[in-house]
């Protein structure tokens, strides 16, 4: 290993390090990077420029173009860094390839929505299966879980005398409990009872069939025959009912609640993000902006701020 790629090696570390403690996965990043260490040394580069970062992103060149963005977006993050270090790092521009993903629009389901959801899923042709994409649907409506917490929950992370819910191995790599109300705690109460009757060989809180753990593809497409079955169709081509949606949701109408009952939103939306276990207030932000009802009360409540000024 020459001089300059130890150099690298040693930056690509310590800025991993850096965003493992601040709880990101870094597991792409330091393959990514790694490859990209590697490419700076067959070129012997001296230091990280925007022609280095560039060429590599664009690898191989029959790819997709989708995907070069993303390759830059990593170097663009470990170029900053690293130029707190070497001056003579060049960061490359965020417009240099910018990215044609358009993320989709929130699928906002109605209080109606939700319930005729639930009432699909209870129809489904097996009774367990029924049971059990009720229960599930119906925690992530009431806490606005992503899909894979919920399927990765055991019996050993529900406390149903405190009513807590111990979220393991989050997005970010961290764990949050959740206080859930008594009317859910009853709910997953009656599911664990009828669980055990069944003797499942999963630990998981969440079972199939067979009696094994829930899988992400396995949920997916029965929440799309739920979906159908239910009525539910696209409101645009951007706009499709997915299972994400769900967690939309929950945090739209938590702070649809607090604009009507007049509660501080700037101490909310902290409180919102640590429940839903956002590193960045800025993804709950992104949760809230597709709300047409929300932006109202906002507006509402800047113009009453307004007048109380006058």
């Amino acid at each position: 290993m020459s001089q300059h790629q130890h150099r690298f090696s040693e930056a690509v570390a310590e800025y991993l390090s850096i965003r493992r403690a601040m709880g990101y996965k870094v597991e792409r990043h330091e393959r990514l990077l790694g490859q990209f260490v590697n490419y700076l040394h067959q070129v012997a580069a001296t230091t990280v420029t925007t022609e280095h970062a560039l060429a590599w992103a664009t690898l191989p060149p029959r790819g997709k173009g989708t995907w070069w963005p993303d390759r830059l977006s990593i170097v663009r993050g470990f170029a900053s860094h690293l130029a707190t270090i070497d001056p003579a790092t060049e960061v490359p521009p965020v417009d240099l390839l910018p990215s044609r993903r358009r993320r989709a629009t929130p699928y906002l389901y109605s209080t109606q929505d939700m319930a005729e959801m639930l009432a699909a899923a209870g129809r489904l042709r097996s009774p367990w299966r029924a049971i059990t994409y009720q229960t599930l649907l119906g925690l992530l409506a009431v806490t606005g879980m992503r899909i894979g917490e919920a399927i990765r929950l055991d019996h050993d992370d529900v406390d149903l005398d405190l009513g807590l819910l111990l979220v393991r191995d989050t997005k970010f790599g961290k764990s949050r409990e959740l206080p859930l109300h008594p009317t859910t705690v009853a709910a997953i109460e009656s599911y664990i009872v009828k669980t055990n009757a069944r003797k499942p060989i999963s630990p998981a809180l969440f079972v199939s069939t067979t009696g094994t753990r829930l899988r992400y593809r396995n949920v997916c497409d029965t929440f799309h025959q739920i979906i159908a079955a239910a009525g539910i169709t696209p409101r645009t081509p951007s706009c499709r009912p997915r299972l994400h949606d769900i967690r939309h949701t929950f945090a739209v109408n938590t702070m649809l609640d607090a604009y009507r009952d007049h509660d501080d939103v700037n101490r909310v939306v902290p409180l919102l993000s640590t429940y839903l276990g956002h590193v960045d207030p800025a993804a709950t932000y992104w949760y809230l902006s597709a709300a047409p009802e929300l932006l109202a009360l906002a507006g509402q409540r800047l113009h009453e701020h307004v007048e109380g000024q006058r």
